[in-house]
């Protein structure tokens, strides 16, 4: 198995058991939020030195941290010292195992709550982009794979209120939603699709409008938003 294919297994997992999910948040391969719990879950073929640094670095952010890795991993002769290293380092063990209906994720134990000092900093950063996102629309472990973000997302609506209003100032384009960062989208230009016509005055350029399309949910989703103000206003 690859890590994307342990990515929906492993989400559906924790949906089930009424987690918010989102994937590939912030250096994070899975966030789970339930209330005020943050639980972060970090996918890996095998488990490695890697991947215990990665689980030890998401303790200073979630409540709990567990690694969750395909059965065959077991197979490894240190797999008793390896869950022992676990035990130690208080991070929680997945293992996405195969049964006669299919695979499945079983809980082979829970991580004992960390204790050490939260990096608030680092937690508030992660609410924050999961409450920034319309919906979840990244598989964990993805690699060479544009990930879709809040600052994308925000970038998209801002694209599509400019096809529709022609070149606007960001005051213009918070009237319609696009928030507090629209005027930092636009000069900073991540990813080429805008373009200062006049002072304080933005255009698309055809490559944001392309581009932006191409990411079809999401654009028509801000396209519903759009019609939503443009009525309002």
């Amino acid at each position: 198995m690859i890590e994307t294919e342990l990515s929906p297994l492993v989400k559906a997992y924790l949906e089930f058991h009424g987690y918010q999910v989102n994937c590939e948040v912030k250096d994070c391969d899975i966030v789970a939020i339930k209330g005020d719990e943050l639980v972060i879950v970090e996918l890996k073929t095998s488990v490695n030195l890697t991947l215990l640094v990665q689980a030890t670095k998401r303790q200073s952010i979630g409540d709990c941290v567990y690694i969750a890795v395909p059965a065959s991993a077991k197979k490894n002769r240190h797999w008793r010292g390896i869950t022992t290293v676990l035990k130690k380092l208080e991070i929680g063990l997945l293992l996405i195992e195969k049964g006669v209906m299919g695979m499945f994720v079983s809980k082979q134990f829970d991580p004992v709550p960390f204790s050490a000092k939260r990096n608030t900093r680092k937690r508030r950063a992660v609410l924050t982009e999961v409450a920034n996102r319309s919906g979840d629309y990244n598989l964990a472990g993805s690699t060479k794979t544009t990930l879709i973000t809040a600052y994308r997302e925000n970038a998209i609506f801002i694209a599509c209120c400019l096809f529709y209003l022609g070149p606007s100032s960001p005051k213009i384009l918070r009237r319609f939603g696009t928030g507090d960062k629209t005027g930092r989208i636009l000069s900073s230009n991540h990813y080429g699709w805008f373009q200062r016509v006049e002072k304080g005055v933005y255009e698309l350029t055809d490559q944001g409008d392309l581009e932006s399309r191409g990411f079809k949910k999401i654009y028509e989703q801000a396209e519903a938003h759009f019609k939503v103000f443009f009525d309002k206003n």
